[in-house]
């Protein structure tokens, strides 16, 4: 199978044809699927976990540990805990009766307060985020991470074994402009921290991203995902402005927001998009160029 595309399984002589056609060098179709235009994916956050719901979704649920942290710079060499980790508390200040919408406010411990609105259609879950610096000093926290767990939607979970690694055959990021599945070229093995995988994002220190191996490459786009068990859906996730492209070690995948620490009094808005889609890049990748604008000017400054 090429690694820019996979899909659903097909009659035998359907297979036949995309072999015939991997083995001559053609891009092998994406399957079309019609679009989902069922009711809103379900919001809920409890004890630190967003989680989205819908009927279509494998395992019915995606669950996101939301925020896992915000984080300091000069974090891909230094102890975690010590060093990285800035401290926060998160609290849900607004949900709607009909779960399509959630507002959650987290206080930092340098003084920086974040305000998320959080809503869902039913093809994706859309973030906007205000964080704002009140005090006289300038925030340490320069990136933050939301920990999405895809092992029930790749089907590669392991409820024994959170660090099992089988759900990145199913995963990708974007290099040279293609999808390339995980493991990528010059896959990464050496870090402070093992496995994983990160991919700094256009313009970011290499010195400021998450303690795991970190990869040569820069990404193409800011997206990372994955795809469903039956190869029916993708679900990734993109930010405005983002830091790193993270594959993280309890059947997780990241697109880490960044801050660039805050100076007093300074106020920034942050953007992400959640789809939870039929498997058709193309399409994907015309949505997200439309969610995010921006990104083309700085991917092509890489």
């Amino acid at each position: 199978m090429s690694e820019n595309a996979r899909f659903s399984l097909a009659p035998v002589f359907l297979s036949a044809l995309a072999l015939v056609m991997v083995l001559s060098g053609c891009q092998v179709p994406e399957r079309t699927l019609p679009a989902n235009n069922g009711p809103p994916l379900k919001l809920a956050w409890k004890d630190n976990f967003l989680r989205i719901r819908g009927e279509n979704i494998p395992g019915g649920e995606i669950e996101i540990l939301y925020l896992e942290a915000y984080c300091r710079a000069n974090s891909q060499t230094t102890d975690w805990g010590k060093h990285t980790v800035v401290g926060h508390s998160t609290e849900l200040t607004s949900a709607s009766e009909d779960g399509i919408r959630l507002e959650l406010r987290c206080t930092l411990k340098d003084g920086v307060v974040v305000d998320h609105v959080i809503t869902s259609k039913s093809d994706e879950v859309d973030l906007r985020l205000r964080a704002h610096n009140p005090t006289d000093k300038t925030s340490e926290a320069h990136w933050a991470q939301p920990c999405m767990r895809v092992g029930d939607f790749t089907g590669l979970g392991d409820p024994k074994n959170q660090r099992t690694y089988d759900y990145i055959r199913r995963s990708f990021v974007f290099l040279d402009g293609k999808l390339s599945l995980m493991p990528t070229k010059d896959w990464a093995l050496e870090a402070r921290y093992i496995p994983g995988q990160v991919w700094a994002a256009p313009g970011v220190p290499r010195a400021d991203v998450n303690p795991r191996p970190l990869s040569k490459h820069v990404p193409s786009n800011g997206l990372i995902g994955c795809f469903s068990a039956d190869d029916s859906q993708v679900l990734a996730m993109a930010w405005e402005p983002y830091q790193e492209l993270f594959q993280g070690v309890i059947t997780c995948l990241h697109s880490d927001f960044r801050l660039g620490g805050l100076r007093a009094g300074e106020t920034l808005d942050i953007r992400g998009k959640i789809y939870v889609t039929a498997n058709n890049i193309p399409a994907l990748l015309k949505r997200y160029a439309k969610d995010f604008p921006g990104h083309a000017k700085l991917h092509r400054r890489r």
